[in-house]
């Protein structure tokens, strides 16, 4: 039997790289899924391989798709769209483009989670946002985008504790993958330049990525917490690495993992 089936969920930036990894398992588990994007190029091709995933072109920092996301009344809503971080030192940056991910993922989650907690989701709506390992080891050609990843833990935390306050009955959830990827968008433009940055190869550099995560493993994350909730354990940031899901605090201490494949 399928563990998702039935369940609703939303995946915004889900038509290509870990957010389509993301679709694939919901859709594997029976989930019904509605995926939101900017390119109707890549929702055409996600459409022709899974032709029973509904489509929305849209953009995510914008307030008529955060309540179009709403409406469907889900059970799962995933961020996993971001924009592309820049890949200069911070000395070369300006300020429009160091804040890069601030002004589309911040501003995205933040959208997500006021609509959630004002409107309010329907009780036991899970909310889970993808954020990064620079988020807990920084990343110096990367502008702002590490704060803005550890931004999306903080909003995680806070909007938990008004939900909590509020007998909401929400679960806020960030998953960070532990390192860039291969074979996604930002991995493919980011592993490139840090190779270059530390004067390596682009081989010796991927080499160096202990516990390195694939996009698979990030979406098998997320399905594993869809199944556990509520009963998933208390706390609102974890790290996914390929030895599984891990609190934040365990994972630098190489405490035992809590979830594996």
């Amino acid at each position: 039997m399928k563990n998702l089936n039935g369940k609703k969920a939303v995946v915004i930036g889900g038509s290509r790289g870990t957010g389509l990894a993301i679709v694939e398992a919901l859709q594997l588990e029976g989930a019904e899924v509605l995926v939101v994007a900017r390119n109707p190029e890549s929702l055409a091709e996600l459409v022709s391989k899974w032709p029973n995933a509904r489509t929305l072109q849209a953009d995510m920092t914008d307030a008529a798709t955060i309540e179009t996301v709403f409406r469907e009344a889900p059970d799962l809503v995933i961020l996993a769209g971001g924009a592309m971080p820049p890949s200069q030192p911070v000395v070369e940056l300006d300020w429009e483009t160091f804040s890069t991910n601030w002004n589309t993922d911040v501003k995205a989650s933040y959208m997500l989670t006021q609509y959630a907690l004002t409107r309010p989701a329907k009780a036991g709506t899970l909310i889970v946002f993808l954020s990064s390992g620079a988020a807990i080891g920084g990343s110096p050609i990367s502008g702002g985008y590490a704060g803005s990843k550890r931004m999306q833990m903080f909003l995680a935390n806070y909007a938990q504790l008004a939900s909590n306050r509020l007998g909401l009955g929400l679960r806020f959830l960030t998953l960070a993958p532990w390192r860039l990827m291969k074979n996604t968008g930002v991995g493919d433009v980011v592993v490139p330049k840090y190779a270059a940055f530390l004067g390596v190869s682009e081989d010796d550099f991927v080499a160096g990525m202990t516990q390195a995560q694939t996009k698979e493993d990030v979406a098998d994350a997320v399905v594993s917490v869809a199944k556990q909730w509520p009963a998933v354990q208390e706390g609102n940031v974890f790290v996914v690495s390929s030895e599984g899901i891990a609190t934040e605090s365990d994972m630098l201490k190489g405490a035992p993992f809590w979830a594996k494949r």
